[in-house]
């Protein structure tokens, strides 16, 4: 069946659409959150990046602003819970064969845009980290190592 809109109507269409993450493997991290009795984080708190320091660096589709799933302000840590899909897990991550095309593509600019963030994030003295969520079923190792970066 084709599609009843334009391919600029549908990327129009599609563009408006705003995810709000994957909701159950951050519930499942905030709940061991809340099992380790870990405080101070909030969820989706925008965090605004610097500009590149050199012209060199072109961003990734520039953000001025990024939401990590969790932060922890006042020890500058930023927390993302990485899909295993979208983010190419090396484990986990399938590679599509529908429009594979497409899909290669895709998945290099979330790889692309998440070691920009990384990067950037870190310039500002941030403590960036990262979890997959095939880790969250062996979540105290993780919550252990979150609770020494934000006791620090």
């Amino acid at each position: 069946m084709s599609d009843l809109f334009s391919t600029e109507k549908r990327s129009e269409v599609m563009a408006r659409i705003r995810s709000r993450g994957n909701k159950a493997t951050e519930i499942e991290f905030l709940k061991l959150l809340r099992h380790h009795r870990i405080s101070g984080w909030r969820r989706h708190q925008s965090v605004k990046l610097a500009k590149p320091i050199d012209g060199r660096e072109k961003p990734v589709k520039h953000r001025p602003q990024v939401k990590p799933d969790f932060v922890f302000h006042r020890q500058r840590v930023a927390v993302f819970i990485d899909g295993c899909f979208w983010h190419g897990c090396p484990r986990h991550g399938t590679k599509p064969r529908g429009n594979a095309e497409f899909w290669l593509a895709k998945l290099s600019e979330n790889k692309k845009r998440d070691r920009y963030v990384n990067k950037m994030l870190r310039r500002q003295k941030w403590t960036v980290m990262r979890f997959w969520e095939h880790q969250l079923s062996h979540g105290d190792l993780q919550l252990k190592k979150l609770k020494r970066t934000v006791s620090r």
